[in-house]
């Protein structure tokens, strides 16, 4: 663990970010845990570090900050308007009973904020406040919580900055349910999480707890936010996607981990006009409505366009498990092949499919 905060030459963005967390957590100096060695010098941790501090309210919870996103030091990205990346990210872990904020906090956030860099870093695609991640497993592993998902949302004491080398925003990461993360798919992240917020204050993230839509109110609540409004999910970030293209037949490639996510939000989306992007690390698939299907292809995108009855024929035939499952009209087939789940270090300790 290294310390360092700042405050020499050339680092103006992290100036920035302490600046902005001095009054959140004023007179608190935060545990900071540093990289050994960058990922530029061939390190395995994308981010600089990351630290965390202690805040008693609205519950006594872990707060954790990241710096690596942004352009910490000099500016180097071609964008004037962003720093690096455009975020920095945080997130609220509730401290075990007994906790007073004088020990150490739990070290594992570590290791999913610095996986969550390595899809960033890694792919190029970029977070937003309203876009969500399925963390294929539970968000701690060996915990056995419930919480496999995780919510962006703009943190509620953290508003965007103006730094030296652009602006940057400071994106919570709220861990879901499953259940929970139906509704958000169904929804919005917004409608949900604003629904949640009486429950989960400050969108504190807490291990032990089980769904909060075993609340039947709350559940019709969501399940009415999503009837009236559709669902805004139109970008779906997934770990496995790729395509082939034969000629007579193509063939789309999903990890078995994803498929009920897509086929989830197909008609979500397209029965409402609206598109679905379906985002890899190097490739993109966009599903769109129409009244005849078509297909076009680039080297790193696809349009996919589906009527009703091609949708019906996904949503009827296709199961999250491994196989090839060829759709009416003999053009398109999906493969689905086994998601692999992988601990901090990156080792395969489980499958799914």
């Amino acid at each position: 663990m290294d310390q360092y905060n700042g405050g020499g030459a050339g680092t103006a963005g992290w100036d920035a970010i302490n600046a902005a967390l001095r009054p959140v957590h004023a007179g608190q100096e935060p545990r900071h845990f540093g990289t050994a060695a960058s990922y530029t010098l061939g390190g395995d941790d994308p981010l600089d570090g990351i630290s965390v501090y202690w805040s008693p309210l609205p519950r006594p919870h872990w707060h954790y900050v990241t710096y690596g996103f942004s352009e910490l030091y000099d500016k180097h990205s071609d964008d004037p308007e962003a720093s690096g990346f455009g975020f920095e990210l945080t997130f609220r872990l509730a401290a075990e009973a007994g906790e007073d904020g004088s020990g150490t906090p739990p070290t594992w956030p570590l290791n999913l904020l610095q996986n969550v860099a390595r899809y960033v870093f890694g792919s190029g695609n970029v977070f937003e406040a309203g876009h969500h991640l399925d963390a294929n497993g539970p968000i701690a592993l060996d915990s056995g919580t419930r919480l496999r998902h995780l919510a962006f949302v703009a943190d509620p004491q953290l508003p965007a900055i103006q730094t030296p080398n652009g602006r940057l925003d400071f994106l919570q990461m709220v861990g879901l349910t499953d259940d929970e993360m139906a509704a958000v798919r169904r929804w919005s992240t917004a409608g949900v999480l604003e629904a949640l917020a009486p429950a989960m204050p400050s969108w504190i993230t807490e291990l032990a707890r089980d769904s909060l839509l075993a609340d039947a109110a709350l559940a019709g609540q969501l399940e009415a936010g999503s009837r009236r409004e559709g669902s805004s999910t139109g970008m779906l970030f997934v770990e496995t996607l790729d395509w082939s293209d034969e000629g007579v037949v193509t063939t789309l490639v999903l990890g078995a981990g994803q498929v009920e996510s897509v086929l989830e939000l197909l008609p979500l989306r397209l029965h409402h006009d609206r598109p679905l992007v379906v985002l890899g690390r190097e490739r993109q698939w966009r599903f769109e409505p129409g009244v005849a299907d078509d297909l076009q292809l680039d080297e790193d995108s696809a349009r996919c366009v589906l009527c009703d009855a091609s949708i019906a024929a996904m949503l009827a035939g296709i199961r999250a498990e491994r196989g090839v499952y060829r759709l009416p009209g003999g053009k398109l087939q999906v493969e689905v092949v086994p998601t692999q789940l992988r601990d901090g270090r990156g080792n395969v300790i489980g499958e799914i499919g």
